[in-house]
């Protein structure tokens, strides 16, 4: 009796060592102070023609010939109204350039999805992917500009008020990052719960499977959990696999939709995990993913202040803290990849924004920036671009610019 007794303790202290650990995850090894890494910064890059600026830089991409696209909020979108939906377009662009800087092409001018920019990315076959906060969709275009696929459809109506629901034009400073609490979404799913994260998979599907009926309604779930399918609201990114399966962080803001939705190369809807929460498996304001080479997916879980990792079926591994609130996030290619993590600054203030370079496992490197108005410093960075370890392109919202940095060996 007595050995069963310390089995059953034994197997107890095991659980709660295992759940501390995933609790501390990699933050355990964020906690140390972070050593500051010397770099250099050209804020004058991208040459623009005298007609044409850049507003908000909410994405920036490079591709395979170090080609530069940048994701912009130029302004409001024109509204229509039609007779059961009100339509919208063109509040932002899509710019590309050489490597040097010098402007080369606009892409996709008139686009009915390029309202309010939230990212661009490049995949290894060059095809140029577009996430839209305002439209809600996630757009593939090839090398050439033509569209391939689209993800999502734009909400059915929108509001010109400031508390605009889902992907509305008028977000304000509330629509921007929907951060500390701010910024509207569409009606979340209904129930609630908490604990393991939700994860639906397409109707009729075994586990992992490819499926068609993307957007059918499921079962009704917690808050955040979201539609079966591609009915995002305010899209906040896009990763892929190696095998080409599509990862869409869908949710930027502290309402509306708060989960990860996985899709094959050809659109076709999987599965999707989590729901608004701030447990393992939950996320809270979603701002950024990306995939190491080995698939695990790291998601930017602004809200809560952390970076969670899940395997590529949405079982969460580990999690990173302890490195202010991440916005931007990127896995550099390569055998020994890294991760950048940018705790951008609020819009409301110049405290913070730096930018961590960090192991995968969450160990600190180093940082390097602060938040400010000149160059070196940083406006809300919101993306990262980081081909190459040491020479990074960063968008800033608040001072209308890329900045490319090189970080200096030690």
């Amino acid at each position: 009796m007595r050995h069963q007794q310390a089995l059953r303790a034994l197997r107890a202290l095991r659980s709660i060592v295992a759940a501390g650990a995933f609790a501390c995850g990699a933050s355990l090894f964020a906690q140390s102070s972070a050593p500051d890494i010397a770099f250099d910064s050209n804020a004058d890059l991208l040459k623009l023609p005298d007609n044409i600026h850049l507003g908000e830089v909410a994405g920036v991409a490079t591709n395979s010939k170090g080609h530069i696209f940048v994701y912009t909020r130029t302004g409001p979108a024109h509204a229509a109204l039609g007779s059961n939906r009100t339509f919208y377009k063109a509040g932002s662009r899509l710019f590309q350039f050489d490597q040097t800087g010098k402007f080369v092409k606009e892409i996709g001018v008139g686009v009915y999805g390029l309202n309010f920019a939230q990212a661009v990315h490049i995949d290894p076959q060059d095809n140029i992917w577009v996430v839209d906060q305002g439209s809600s969709n996630v757009i593939k275009f090839d090398p050439d500009g033509k569209i391939q696929l689209v993800l999502s459809r734009k909400p059915e109506a929108i509001s010109v008020r400031p508390a605009a629901g889902r992907g509305g034009p008028s977000e304000g400073r509330e629509g921007r990052e929907g951060r500390e609490g701010r910024g509207g979404g569409a009606p979340e799913g209904r129930g609630a719960g908490r604990g393991d994260a939700a994860t639906t998979s397409a109707p009729g599907a075994q586990a992992g499977a490819p499926a068609g009926g993307g957007g059918r309604p499921g079962p009704p779930g917690p808050p955040g959990t979201g539609i079966p399918g591609d009915s995002f609201t305010r899209t906040a990114d896009v990763a892929w696999d190696r095998a080409g399966n599509i990862y869409v962080a869908d949710g930027v803001a502290t309402a509306g939709n708060a989960r990860v939705a996985k899709f094959d190369k050809d659109g076709h809807f999987i599965k999707s995990w989590g729901f608004r929460g701030s447990e393992p498996g939950q996320f809270n304001a979603l701002h950024g993913i990306a995939l190491d080479a080995q698939g695990n997916v790291y998601v930017a879980d602004a809200g809560n202040k952390r970076i969670q990792v899940f395997d590529g079926d949405g079982h969460a591994k580990s999690q990173i803290a302890n490195i202010g609130t991440p916005y931007a996030i990127c896995i550099t290619p390569g055998q020994h990849q890294y991760l950048y993590s940018s705790n951008s600054n609020d819009p409301e203030t110049l405290d913070n924004g730096e930018i961590y370079k960090l192991e995968l496992d969450g160990r600190i490197v180093g940082k390097f920036g602060r938040a400010g108005k000149l160059p070196k410093e940083f406006g809300t960075v919101n993306a990262i671009d980081c081909r190459s370890e040491n020479e990074l392109l960063v968008g800033e919202l608040l001072n209308w610019r890329v900045q490319k940095l090189t970080l200096r060996s030690r």
